[in-house]
């Protein structure tokens, strides 16, 4: 073999190693980012994947299940700040979220049925609003930038706080149908929606208040039907962020696999307690979660002016 020939071989091989190479130091790192999942691609990169961040997903999925089966709440209000705090950015944190309320909403949904406190009906109409809406705020999640989601999501937390503490639900009141009725329902579940996908939660935040005070739910009948109208809703915004491969697969299934067993303990506390106690412990829950998410969201504006 002639000696320009081994060169050329030689040359040819340490362009394919640094071709390697570059490739190897795009690729996410970590236990749960460095691999490409076979269904979904790679998972976002930034999460803390060691095994002190995997017990936080896990204490998450506790504190989310409980507080699904308590409040009638998806967990994206925990679940969102919790990844955030974990080093996904604002985007991919609403995105997992979507997908660990799935199996979180379907245990939920299943403790509350089985008491009799679901509307079948009014959850069907929600979720046709949630349907659409949720597409919308998928469609905007990939487009917003991370600070206004951040300010988005403090003024979300209190208008929700403000109604839980002016309103106290009743526990023996259910939905009076109508045509007017069906209608509003499904123009609540397009708000409902567009919060969802762009916020990463499930919208049982703003959907138990509304359908205690706009259409005369109790509290367990609001909290029920607004889980059942959600996981439908989760799977369909969580399909079109899996497009946009803005989802960390398999942080989302620790979570809600998680909360999925815990969510029954929820839903007997929050039969056994009063509908006063329970919004007001829902309101107190919101108070922390608004604290830490202006905290966050001043200190990233400031940070954004001192870098413009």
């Amino acid at each position: 073999m002639k000696k320009s020939d081994i060169s050329n071989i030689s040359n040819a091989e340490s362009v394919e190693r640094a071709e390697e190479s570059v490739r190897s130091s795009v690729q996410p790192s970590g236990k749960f980012g460095g691999k490409a999942d076979r269904l979904f691609g790679a998972d976002p990169a930034g999460l803390d994947e060691s095994a002190r961040g995997i017990v936080v997903l896990v204490i998450v999925g506790v504190a989310v299940g409980l507080l699904s089966g308590m409040f009638g709440i998806g967990g994206g209000t925990v679940i969102v700040p919790a990844l955030v705090w974990l080093g996904l950015t604002q985007r991919n944190a609403a995105a997992t979220s979507m997908l660990a309320i799935v199996p979180t909403s379907i245990s939920g949904v299943i403790s509350y049925a089985t008491c009799g406190n679901v509307d079948w009906l009014a959850a069907l109409l929600l979720f046709c609003g949630m349907f659409v809406g949720g597409q919308i705020g998928s469609w905007l999640l990939s487009r917003l930038p991370e600070l206004v989601l951040r300010w988005i999501f403090v003024v979300f937390l209190v208008f929700v706080v403000v109604n839980q503490i002016s309103f106290v639900p009743s526990r023996d009141q259910h939905i009076a149908m109508s045509a007017l009725t069906g209608v509003c329902l499904v123009l609540l579940g397009v708000v409902i929606g567009i919060l969802a996908g762009l916020l990463g939660i499930g919208g049982g935040a703003l959907a138990v208040p509304a359908l205690s005070m706009l259409f005369g739910a109790s509290d367990l009948i609001a909290r029920g039907t607004s889980l059942l109208a959600m996981f439908p809703n989760s799977i369909t915004t969580s399909v079109a962020n899996l497009k946009r491969r803005l989802v960390h697969v398999k942080a989302a299934l620790i979570i809600g696999l998680v909360a999925a067993v815990t969510a029954p303990f929820g839903t007997w506390i929050a039969g056994a307690v009063s509908p006063r106690v329970g919004s007001i412990l829902f309101a107190c829950y919101l108070c922390v979660l608004l604290i830490r998410s202006l905290f966050v969201a001043v200190k990233a504006t400031r940070s954004a002016r001192a870098s413009s």
